[in-house]
């Protein structure tokens, strides 16, 4: 059974717990709350049909259903428990409050009564089929594509401890990726696939799910290097117990299944908060660029009286994951500007134009990436996004530099605000260290300070 089916079916399982709880519900508040006789009328169809999917919009918002091979059973219950507390008060201010009941404490048993047949009518089926599923992982009848990186004696005890398990830990060893020309110990109970240096292709070729990294814990830089690397393609990577302390980001402990391992946690922000973000992002788009119309049309006629050339200057930056796209401007600089070669700006450039000078000032330069947020190029708070000319040069010397690719670029950002323009490679690694901060400690509020900030910083046309 593919993944999507496994998701589809406990999609399809939650909608009819829904929909049964919901039937349920009704006819307990027509019997014991409102004591009159029970009718299957309209409204009992309408609620059984789409309360459905309020639930399941819920559960989406959790992450329910993504990485589904990876449900157990204590998160499955702490997920259904959290959903069943919030959901339950949601719909009993939006359908119960209103209801006619003479006694007060009536509104505590129909909200008490919605949460726990709820719960158990949607907490039944979900533990049933994530006790199936665990079974399935332990028998390795479902597994993860999994590799390990080094190819040492260490590596050969990781395995080794790993296969004597009782139930199996779902890893499906498909081979080791070498370090050094010496790191082939493990040869003779895995494929090598590789060097190290061919890792991100070599991942991409196996479809890989799971890296365990086996290397000394005083081996600090190549470990960074590693996680830099791997960070931001939705693998799981695992560490020995002694390594998590030397590691940047949170990691938690996990031997759900019987194995010790450090599993590295480098989403900072929860799953329902970045769907929240995106969200946002397109909604305060298109709300921004139908109010600033009138702005974008004065800027196109300051830009165009101010120099010969068009209003607008695009150029191909690298966003999420390391995709290309084309950032849109309004141009501040004169045609023909980078003929000798990418260069970044200065404060005294003689490149930037008299009306770039103020748009940069105030940011106003920007205000047509408001498309890019609305298209998914971008959001609007995140790392900036840079060209590849620069992210090359900068990787040589700071490795981590890759990991803000983890994230959609953002129109702001806590480098931009903190730092401002960057006017040399020195400068562009300053402010990277506020992005990597952004990036360890992503979440709403810190997204509403820096878009707070960067309004002040329009206004008082403080930008550097």
């Amino acid at each position: 059974m593919e993944i999507s089916k496994k998701s589809f079916l406990l999609l399809l399982l939650d909608y009819l717990s829904g929909a049964i709880a919901w039937a349920l519900f009704y006819f307990f508040r027509k019997v014991y709350i409102e004591k009159v006789s029970v009718e299957i009328d309209e409204m009992f169809y309408l609620g059984a049909l789409f309360i459905p999917f309020f639930w399941i919009s819920l559960y989406y918002l959790q992450g329910t259903y993504f990485d589904i091979k990876r449900l157990f059973r204590m998160k499955i219950l702490n997920l259904t428990f959290i959903a069943s507390v919030i959901g339950t008060i949601i719909l009993f201010f939006v359908f119960l409050l209103d209801d006619a009941i003479t006694i007060y404490n009536l509104y505590y048993q129909s909200l008490l009564a919605l949460f726990v047949i709820h719960f158990l009518v949607t907490f039944i089926p979900r533990i049933i089929f994530t006790s199936i599923l665990v079974k399935n992982v332990h028998a390795g009848k479902i597994g993860f594509n999994t590799i390990i990186i080094g190819g040492s004696e260490k590596a050969v005890g990781i395995y080794s401890e790993i296969k004597m398990l009782h139930k199996g830990i779902g890893a499906n060893f498909i081979g080791f990726v070498k370090i050094n020309g010496s790191d082939t110990q493990l040869e003779n109970e895995l494929t090598l696939l590789g060097h190290v240096d061919n890792l991100e292709r070599l991942l991409e070729e196996h479809q890989v799910e799971s890296i365990i990294i086996a290397i000394e814990s005083s081996d600090h830089q190549r470990l960074n290097q590693f996680v830099s690397r791997i960070h931001g393609k939705g693998i799981k990577i695992h560490l020995l117990p002694d390594m998590f302390d030397i590691t940047s980001g949170s990691v938690k402990m996990n031997n759900i299944f019987g194995v010790l391992l450090v599993e590295l946690n480098l989403e900072a922000m929860p799953f329902w908060q970045m769907k929240v973000k995106r969200l946002l992002d397109i909604l305060i788009s298109v709300v921004a660029i139908i109010l600033l119309i009138p702005v974008y049309l004065i800027l196109a006629v300051f830009v165009k009286s101010s120099s010969k050339g068009p209003i607008f200057f695009t150029q191909e930056r690298v966003g999420l994951n390391g995709k290309p796209f084309n950032i849109i401007k309004f141009r501040t600089m004169y045609v023909d500007a980078e003929l000798q070669g990418p260069q970044l700006s200065s404060t005294h450039d003689p490149r930037i134009t008299k009306s770039g000078k103020i748009m940069r000032k105030m940011r106003l330069d920007e205000f047509p990436q408001f498309f890019n947020v609305v298209k998914g190029d971008m959001s609007l708070v995140g790392p900036r996004p840079e060209r590849q000319h620069y992210i090359s040069l900068i990787v040589e010397r700071e490795p981590q530099f890759t990991q803000l690719n983890s994230v959609r670029p953002g129109i702001t950002s806590w480098g931009q605000v903190k730092y401002g323009y960057a006017e040399n490679v020195d400068q562009m690694v300053q402010r990277m260290k506020y992005d990597l901060l952004y990036l360890k400690n992503m979440s709403l509020a810190l997204d509403f300070k820096i878009m707070l900030y960067t309004i002040l910083i329009v206004l008082k046309a403080k930008g550097k």
